[in-house]
């Protein structure tokens, strides 16, 4: 009885120990009832009769990384390029992953396959290689749609790499390096404008000084002009006033004024290395001295009790009077 006892004892042991399923954290287990989903085990200790229950699925809750293998895809303008990617899912409904479908990793490699086959081959070449955050965004959309029914939370999807074929990079760079030379050249013929516009602009403003400094030269000119002649006709009308008056010294002066300048171009002229005068020097001393007496005679009828003039020498204009 005693062996019978302790057989029991041991088999009771055994059983208990059987019936404890211990879940890890970041798992879930699916319970069966002989063969028929019941339960789903949370982590931690959990209790189910041996024999009558039993572990289904092992389900990973975790966020989990599938590689997409690289494969080949005919673009849109018929180019031919490879590219592979990575997919980032979590699986939310343990019951979904473990019974609606047989093989979820597979069946995840096998849907974004297809959809980046259908996403990258509506588009060109160009748009492949500069939106990847648009295919991104498609193959998000269209595969987290198609895997809510298993469970599962898709929450990323990226394109690794893709590569052109040898040729198309060739030309791709050779594009690349005409785009940059019309840029440069573009740039270039820019500055030359700019230049040449500056440039005109600097001869316009020095043209348009020029011409007011011409103006204001040629007002001046005329200026001056009209105060000499001014000065002139009211010299010659005093002169005429003397004469009117019987003064002949002041026709005297007037002519001597006359002959001393056009002895003077005479003595200035470049042509000119001898200089030969019609006159005696002493006449001309003369004239000089009748011009001092003029002015002597000026001065004295300004100040009005002038004395009476001294006698002067007879000048060259003045022997047939």
């Amino acid at each position: 009885m005693e062996a019978i006892v302790l057989v029991l004892i041991t088999f009771v042991v055994l059983y208990l120990f059987v019936s404890v399923k211990m879940v890890r954290q970041g798992y879930k287990y699916t319970i069966e009832h002989f063969g028929r989903f019941t339960a789903v085990a949370a982590p931690g200790l959990n209790f189910y009769p041996a024999i009558f229950y039993r572990v289904g699925r092992k389900v990973n809750m975790m966020e989990q990384v599938l590689d997409i293998p690289g494969q080949e895809i005919i673009t849109k303008d018929n180019a031919m390029i490879q590219t592979d990617g990575v997919v980032f899912f979590q699986v939310l409904d343990a019951a979904k992953a473990a019974y609606e479908v047989s093989d979820l990793y597979v069946a995840i490699m096998q849907l974004t396959t297809t959809n980046l086959r259908t996403v990258m081959g509506s588009m060109d070449l160009d748009e492949t290689l500069s939106k990847r955050d648009e295919i991104n965004a498609r193959l998000l959309s269209v595969v987290d749609q198609a895997t809510e029914a298993w469970g599962v939370k898709i929450t990323r999807v990226e394109i690794k790499d893709i590569r052109p074929p040898a040729d198309i990079v060739n030309a791709m760079g050779r594009q690349m390096k005409a785009e940059r030379e019309k840029r440069a050249l573009i740039l270039e013929s820019e500055g030359l404008r700019a230049s040449e516009i500056l440039k005109a602009e600097g001869q316009k403003q020095s043209q348009i000084l020029q011409a007011e400094g011409r103006k204001e030269a040629a007002f001046r000119d005329s200026e001056a002009r009209e105060r000499e002649a001014e000065a002139e006709a009211k010299a010659t009308k005093v002169v005429s006033d003397a004469i009117a008056g019987g003064n002949s010294q002041a026709i005297n002066y007037f002519i001597a004024q006359k002959y001393v300048e056009a002895v003077g171009q005479f003595a200035t002229s470049p042509n000119s290395k001898t200089i030969l005068f019609p006159v005696e020097a002493t006449q001309l001393i003369g004239t000089l001295g009748g011009i001092g007496e003029l002015a002597r005679e000026a001065l004295g009828r300004n100040e009005g009790d002038a004395p009476a003039p001294a006698p002067r020498r007879q000048g060259p204009f003045e022997g047939n009077q």
